[in-house]
């Protein structure tokens, strides 16, 4: 089975490689022709574990190929997975140019049946808007074939997606007849042979899966942000509630880690989305449309915590470490540190920052030039600060030599919004400690 990927973004890379992997014969086509020429070469465009050995390994055995080339991507392919961006607009909802462009595209130079399989993320009804399109063109070329529309959203989690793809919690997959399936059946043959759960429904109830999924996780989130800011005026600890809460099998250990809130692309943009999708519906979705200005909130609250401690930051230098909305990803999206940077900069302050991977994102789509200070490695970020704040929880930042830290800080102020330290352990070394809930 001959299968083509359109879009090399995240989702379509990881899609790409994963499916050869399983020893399929995969084409990524993308139109930005610098970026295949790269990953012809193998060099990825992206920062994710694990992804740039699967791609050089199944370039190497003929099973991978990029091509900017649409028409000889479509021509040698029953299967088609559209895996291209949904920026969101002004008011939210999810722009599907790109997604409605690459139906078009197939649609003009398909010669056969065609398999449509829809990886981007995108509200309910956007199979039939794609079902329109391809009619219309094949309509206007003045030929009748036959296709059909698949609905295949993506679960994969930036730091742990070739794993995630691997190894699936579920694969939904919203379909129409049984011919569909048995096509989709046969590209995940090896995962459905491991008996990995499949969710087989109508593609409308597909599409909702990925954006209701999202939200909850997004709830989770930040209802244990909300409580842990009530444990620090009653004198409560968010993390043994989290625990508490944790192990009761109806609610789950997992999402219960308050911090700065959430970011990346995918939670801030899909919570969004389907508000809009309930407007445009006429359903009220309050939950969701309440947790996305609660963790618009709770970045600020940050900011809030460090000024309220320090008094002021006009003229001090505050040490940030950890840019990336989470650890093992290079992605800035929406990531908490734009604005708590971004809101202490205006205040005055001088940041010294580091980052393992993310910095150079930073630098080009986060902070404007010689804004912020990057530097080479942790320690040179402490150098001389007045005070220290870890915003994302990479590894490295978990055993930071603490006396090695307040011997080169000229401040006392310790700021771990990722509750990654013992306060105790903090405060007999010197530091004024503040985590947040505890």
């Amino acid at each position: 089975m001959r299968i083509s990927i359109i879009g090399t973004g995240y989702v379509g890379l990881v899609t790409g490689a994963c499916l050869s992997e399983f020893g399929l014969q995969v084409t990524c086509m993308d139109i930005n022709e610098e970026k295949i020429g790269m990953l012809k070469e193998g060099t990825i465009p992206i920062y994710e574990p694990g992804l740039k050995d699967i791609v050089e390994k199944n370039i190497r055995l003929g099973r991978l190929f990029f091509t900017s080339d649409i028409k000889e991507t479509v021509k040698n392919s029953t299967v088609v997975f559209i895996a291209v961006g949904t920026p969101p607009n002004e008011d939210g909802s999810a722009d599907l140019k790109h997604v409605l462009s690459a139906a078009c595209s197939i649609a003009e130079n398909m010669e056969g049946y065609i398999l449509y399989v829809n990886k981007s993320t995108v509200p309910v009804g956007t199979g039939k808007k794609i079902k329109e399109v391809v009619k219309k063109v094949l309509k206007d070329r003045g030929i009748n074939l036959d296709f059909d529309v698949v609905s295949n959203p993506e679960f994969l989690r930036e730091g742990s997606a070739v794993g995630d793809f691997m190894h699936p919690d579920r694969i939904v997959i919203g379909a129409e007849n049984e011919k569909a399936r048995e096509i989709m059946k046969n590209v995940y043959h090896i995962l459905y042979q491991n008996k990995h759960p499949f969710v087989f429904t109508n593609i409308e109830t597909a599409e909702l899966i990925k954006y209701a999924s999202n939200a909850f996780l997004a709830t989770k989130i930040t209802f244990i942000n909300e409580i842990a800011n009530l444990c620090e005026v009653v004198g409560a600890n968010v993390q043994d509630i989290a625990r508490g809460m944790g192990l009761d099998e109806r609610i789950g250990k997992y999402f219960l880690h308050a911090g700065p809130g959430y970011g990346g692309s995918c939670l801030p943009k899909d919570t969004k989305a389907l508000v809009s999708i309930g407007e445009e519906w006429g359903i009220d979705v309050s939950i969701v449309d309440e947790v996305v200005k609660a963790n618009d909130r709770q970045k600020l609250r940050m900011v809030d915590k460090i000024i309220s401690a320090m008094e002021y930051v006009d003229g001090r230098k505050v040490a940030v470490l950890g840019l990336s909305y989470k650890p093992e990803t290079d992605d800035m999206r929406e990531a908490p540190s734009i604005t708590i940077v971004k809101e202490l900069l205006k205040r005055g302050a001088i940041i010294s920052t580091f980052d393992p991977v993310a910095m150079k994102n930073a630098m080009r789509y986060a902070f404007k030039k010689d804004e912020i200070y990057y530097v080479p490695n942790e320690y040179d970020a402490v150098d001389g600060a007045d005070a220290l704040v870890i915003i994302t929880e990479w590894n490295q930042f978990r055993s930071l030599d603490i006396d090695l830290i307040r011997e080169k800080m000229s401040g006392r102020f310790f700021f771990d919004l990722r509750n990654i330290y013992d306060r105790k352990v903090l405060e007999e070394a010197g530091f004024e400690y503040y985590g947040v809930g505890r």
